[in-house]
């Protein structure tokens, strides 16, 4: 049985979820996080050129760069080798 999610995974469901432009809101909302966490998770993905963030309607919105699909591939594959099965998340 599987416990509490690790920062990884939780990175990859942002990654995941954030193919399409999100607002910090849809995200906290979407991955269940609260806004502390939420935003240190966002801050380290963008950090990193995982995450572009850009202004639409006065809004940030966060998308998913280029640079994630590495990681979004490897953490799947790493995943699923260690539990059988594929990452996944309430969509």
């Amino acid at each position: 049985m599987r416990g509490r999610r690790t920062p990884y995974e939780i990175y990859w469901e942002v990654l995941v979820f954030c193919r399409e432009p999100r607002t910090f809101t849809n995200i906290i909302n979407r991955c269940d996080l609260n806004s502390k966490i939420g935003q240190q998770h966002l801050s380290f993905l963008t950090s990193k050129g995982y995450l572009d963030a850009e202004e639409r309607d006065g809004r940030t919105a966060y998308r998913t760069t280029e640079k994630a699909q590495e990681y979004i591939a490897l953490f799947s594959r790493m995943y699923g080798a260690l539990f059988d099965d594929v990452p996944g998340f309430k969509l």
